[in-house]
C-alpha cells in the first residue's frame, strides 16, 4: 500500500516521521514524506522518499525574527498570525504532492493544515500524529500548553476545547483551501478537525512512552500511545577524532544543547551554562544548535560540537540538558540519563514537569530563569544523586524494551484492512 506521511516544524517534529517512514518501508509499504524542502536531505539520507513542500515556513521559524518571537509571550502565534499567505501556499504544495503520489492512507501532524481536508476530499483514512498529548481531552492533566495549572479535572478537560478555539486563526486559509482547490463546503468555525464529517472520530498515534506519561483512563480505544518512534543514526556517521579523544580523557562529560531553539540571548545563555559547569566541577560537552549555545574559548574541561547522533552521543555522557524538546527528551531517557530541562515554550514546560514528576530529573529550570547558581545545582543534582541515577536506568530499560514504530505500524495495517482499492479511490 501506499502511505503519504507530512509533517512541519523543527527536526523533533520530522524526526519521527522518518522512523516511522522506514518502518512502513520494512513492513513492505511504499511511502513519501512531505515536509520543508529544507529537511529533504534529512529526509532522502534515510532512505525515506522526499514530497515537496516549500521552505518559507521553515526559513521564518529558523530567522532570529523567527526565534524572538518564539521566545516571547506572543510567542508562535504571533508567527502564525503573519503568515497567512504562507500557509495557503503551503495547503497547494501538499495537495499537489499528494495527487502526485494517490496513497491509501495518510498519517500527519497537526501542524500540516491541509491534511485532514484533502484525505476527506478523496475519502481514505488519515490519522493524525505527534509526540505529545495534545489532542484528546482528559482529565489526567491539562493540555501540555497549561502545565502548572491546576484548577482539577473539569479544567483539564476544558483546556483542550480552548486549544481547539485557537485553530479559529487559519479557519479562513483552511475553507479558503476547501471550497477553491478541493472543491469541498466550508466547514464550521467552530466544527472540530478530531471529528470526520460522518462523525467519525480522527485516529491518533501519539509516538511518545506509556512508560512516560501513562495512558489516562478516559482516552478513547481510537487513541493509541505506541511508544516513542526512534530514527537510529545514519550509518555514515563518525565522530571526530577530537569529541572522541575529550570523550576518552576524562569522567562521562555532562551534554547541553538547546537544539533549534537559539533567539537572541545565545550568548548569554552560552555563558551562563560555562560558568555552571565550572561551579558544579563536571566536564561538559556542549552543542550549538542553531546558535542557542554561543561561547568564546572554553576551558579544556568542556568541549563544543554542533551535533552529533543523540543515540550515539547520549550513552557516553553522564546527564542531558535540554530545552525539553520531546526528541530530546525521549533520547536521553532512553540512554537511562538524568535530564535537566530548560523549557523554553509550547511543550517543553510539560516535558520538565512530566521529567521531574517521574523522578528521573530534578526542578525545570525555565530560560528566563537561567543562573549559573541555578543550573550548577540542577547538574549536580542529576549526576549525584543516586536514587534519580537508579531511576533514570530505569525507565531507560523501559523506554528500550518498547518498539513504537512497529507498534504504529501494526495500527496502520489493521486501518488499511479496511481500505477500499485504490482504483476505487483514484479511477
Amino acid at each position: 500500500m501506499k502511505i503519504f506521511l507530512s509533517s512541519m516544524g523543527t527536526r523533533g517534529d520530522i524526526q519521527p516521521f522518518i522512523a516511522l517512514g522506514q518502518g512502513l518501508q520494512a513492513a513492505g509499504h511504499q511511502v513519501a514524506l512531505c515536509t520543508a524542502e529544507g529537511y529533504r536531505t534529512f529526509v532522502e539520507e534515510h532512505g525515506v522518499p522526499y514530497a515537496y513542500m516549500d521552505n518559507e515556513f521553515l526559513a521564518i521559524i529558523q530567522s532570529q525574527t523567527g526565534q524572538a518571537a518564539i521566545e516571547s509571550k506572543r510567542g508562535i502565534l504571533e508567527i502564525y498570525r503573519q503568515i497567512g499567505p504562507i500557509i495557503r501556499r503551503s495547503l497547494e504544495d501538499e495537495w499537489r504532492a499528494v495527487q502526485a503520489f494517490q496513497p491509501d492512507l495518510m498519517v500527519y501532524h497537526p501542524k500540516m493544515l491541509g491534511s485532514y481536508h484533502i484525505a476527506e476530499k478523496l475519502g481514505i483514512p488519515a490519522l493524525l500524529s505527534l509526540a505529545l498529548p495534545f489532542q484528546t481531552p482528559t482529565r489526567a492533566f491539562p493540555n501540555p500548553i497549561f502545565t502548572g495549572v491546576k484548577l482539577g479535572g473539569w479544567f483539564n478537560q476544558f483546556s483542550y476545547r480552548l486549544m481547539d478555539l485557537a485553530g479559529l486563526m487559519y479557519a479562513g486559509t483552511t475553507n479558503d483551501f476547501r471550497v477553491k482547490t478541493l472543491g469541498l463546503p466550508p466547514k464550521g468555525r467552530f466544527s472540530s478537525t478530531m471529528r470526520k464529517t460522518n462523525g467519525e472520530p480522527v485516529p491518533v498515534l501519539y509516538a511518545y512512552s506509556p512508560h512516560l506519561v501513562p495512558r489516562p483512563a478516559d482516552f478513547p480505544p481510537e487513541v493509541h500511545v505506541t511508544g516513542f518512534w526512534f530514527l537510529e543514526q545514519a550509518t555514515a556517521w563518525q565522530p571526530s577524532p577530537e569529541l572522541l579523544a575529550f570523550l576518552e580523557a576524562g569522567p562521562p562529560p555532562v551534554y547541553v544543547g538547546f537544539g533549534s531553539m537559539s533567539g537572541s540571548t545565545g550568548a548569554v545563555r552560552g555563558r551562563i551554562v560555562v560558568d555552571a559547569l565550572q561551579k558544579s566541577g563536571q566536564r561538559g560537552l556542549l552543542a550549538s544548535g542553531w546558535g542557542g549555545l554561543q561561547t568564546g574559548t572554553l576551558p579544556e574541561s568542556i568541549f563544543q560540537i554542533d551535533a552529533a547522533p543523540h543515540d550515539w552521543l547520549f550513552p557516553r555522557v553522564a546527564a542531558v540538558v535540554h530545552h525539553g524538546g520531546s526528541g530530546t527528551t525521549a533520547a536521553g531517557l532512553r540512554a537511562g540519563k538524568p535530564t535537566v530541562i530548560c523549557p523554553f515554550i509550547a511543550d517543553q514546560p510539560f516535558w520538565g514537569r512530566v521529567v521531574h514528576d517521574r523522578g528521573v530529573g530534578p526542578q525545570p529550570i525555565p530560560q528566563k530563569k537561567l543562573t549559573v547558581d541555578g543550573v550548577a545545582a540542577a547538574i549536580n543534582t542529576a549526576v549525584n544523586d543516586k536514587a534519580m541515577q537508579a531511576a533514570a536506568a530505569n525507565l531507560g530499560v523501559q523506554i528500550r524494551a518498547e518498539d513504537g514504530v512497529a507498534c504504529a505500524v501494526a495500527i496502520i495495517n489493521k486501518t488499511l484492512e479496511k481500505q477500499p482499492t485504490r482504483q476505487a479511490i483514484y479511477g
